[in-house]
């Protein structure tokens, strides 16, 4: 990592994504079956994955089960999340989490130039860089104290 973490840095590479034409139940499946709460909605286009929407689980609990909608007809397009929060690659972390805070999400799919899929940012993975970032505050602390300890005695 450098000294500026950058979206592309902290995100996921491996994404379970899903394309517009999958039906529902088949997306719930994904989910199930590589245990995440969210499908990364894909249009393939000159050989890149083009990130145009994204599936929570969420969306289909309040958008199909809540409604008892019959989930047989229904493609990941129906449900989806098309007003998307994306990073950039280079984006910096702390853009990344504003944009997270500002737009009340807790995944953001990492793009790159051109659209196309890089990776997965969660809050998860947010939190886990800021535990890291307070341990290393504590140890500074920490070390403040044994060598005023030191030259004190």
């Amino acid at each position: 990592m450098t000294e500026r973490l950058t979206a592309g840095e902290i995100c996921t590479r491996s994404v379970t994504i899903a394309f517009r034409h999958t039906p529902i139940i088949g997306a719930s499946r994904l989910m199930r079956e590589n245990h995440v709460g969210c499908l990364v909605v894909v249009d393939e286009m000159a050989g890149m994955r083009v990130v145009v929407g994204v599936l929570t689980d969420r969306d289909i609990v309040t958008a199909v089960v809540a409604p008892a909608l019959d989930m047989e007809g229904l493609r990941v397009e129906d449900v989806m999340t098309t007003d998307l929060v994306t990073a950039r690659e280079d984006d910096s972390f702390i853009d990344l989490v504003r944009a997270m805070r500002r737009k009340g999400v807790r995944r953001v799919p990492v793009v790159g130039a051109q659209g196309e899929l890089v990776g997965m940012v969660s809050l998860d993975d947010v939190l886990v860089i800021l535990a890291e970032e307070i341990g290393m505050l504590v140890d500074a602390i920490d070390s403040e104290g044994k060598r005023e300890r030191q030259m004190r005695r």
